[in-house]
């Protein structure tokens, strides 16, 4: 089973249409099972899990979450949020709530996931936390509930429960450290490169005003056993978007991907 998980940047940079055909591109070339998109987006009618899993014959979903003052100034009316591509049907769709008492405003979301896997029920997380290193707080707050929504007895099974996430922190950092005293970062578990990164400062998207983000790896596929005793077997890892398609970066962030052995 191929798992992925990718910030895909909204509808930001003003290029959205040409980069949302890079990033066709791309799930078309790497033909995840499931993918997690964190800042996709929604309007006009559709949205963007959904534009992305058609031409895959994929299934889709997609939740909002908490949005940036400067996402409604740049494009009124469109949604800001997470969304899920699954190569198996969704059966069932939850959003939890997460905190954020330091910065207040609108509450970000996680999205809980039940898909129709032949060996089982797959429950699948998929969510984002804050970014911002002036509420550092937040973000420890947030990783500690997606700890606990990730751990619920209701989610145990045959298969592994899968956190998809943008986290915001590398898993060296104490935000992570909730996360990692029940779950395996699959990236680490696959031995692949310790020192790679998910946003890169040689996007050309790449801001310089997140010193704290850049060059480092902060986008996961976290997994926990479905039953005690049980393994997660990771047969590899990579990164994806990570070049050019028609001259054009599909994100600001590069897709994390994960080949489990189930």
């Amino acid at each position: 089973m191929r798992v992925m998980v990718w910030n895909v940047w909204w509808r930001f940079g003003g290029n959205w249409r040409e980069r949302e055909q890079s990033i066709s591109a791309t799930v078309e070339a790497y033909r995840p099972d499931v993918l997690g998109l964190v800042e996709s987006w929604s309007g006009d009618g559709t949205d963007q899990p959904h534009r992305l899993a058609g031409p895959c014959g994929m299934h889709a979903a997609w939740a909002p979450s908490s949005v940036p003052p400067i996402a409604y100034a740049e494009q009124p009316g469109i949604g800001f949020g997470v969304g899920l591509l699954s190569r198996w049907p969704i059966v069932a769709i939850e959003s939890h709530e997460l905190p954020n008492p330091g910065k207040g405003g609108p509450v970000p979301l996680a999205l809980l996931a039940t898909l129709d896997h032949p060996r089982g029920r797959l429950h699948v997380i998929v969510s984002g936390s804050e970014p911002d290193e002036r509420y550092a707080g937040d973000r420890s707050a947030q990783c500690r509930e997606l700890a606990a929504i990730a751990a619920d007895e209701r989610l145990d099974g045959a298969l592994p429960v899968l956190l998809l996430a943008d986290l915001n922190a590398t898993t060296d950092q104490p935000a992570l450290a909730p996360l990692l005293e029940s779950m395996v970062d699959l990236w680490s578990a696959a031995g692949a490169d310790p020192g790679a990164v998910t946003f890169d400062s040689a996007v050309p998207y790449a801001p310089d005003d997140a010193p704290h983000l850049l060059d480092r790896r902060i986008d996961h596929v976290l997994a926990r056993p479905g039953r005690r005793g049980q393994q997660v077997p990771v047969r590899g890892a990579f990164v994806a978007g990570d070049r050019p398609c028609g001259g054009v970066y599909p994100s600001d962030h590069y897709a994390v991907g994960v080949d489990l052995e189930l």
